[in-house]
């Protein structure tokens, strides 16, 4: 599984638990259904987005 974020990001943003659940959620599914070896998924999320939910998750964190 290809994930477009920045590298030491490998599960998105700090404290986005609903994007790290998906990731590790979908990672696991495409173990189940890769056909071959060497298959590539590109999860459907860039690093732009997963940022800027993340800063919405701080806000709202630090109140």
């Amino acid at each position: 599984m290809f994930l477009p974020f920045m590298m030491g990001h490998h599960f998105g943003v700090p404290f986005h638990v609903e994007l790290q659940k998906r990731i590790i959620k979908e990672a696991l599914r495409r173990i189940k259904l890769a056909e071959n070896s060497g298959d590539i998924y590109h999860f459907p999320m860039t690093w732009a987005q997963a940022r800027t939910e993340g800063k919405e998750i701080e806000r709202l964190r630090v109140g």
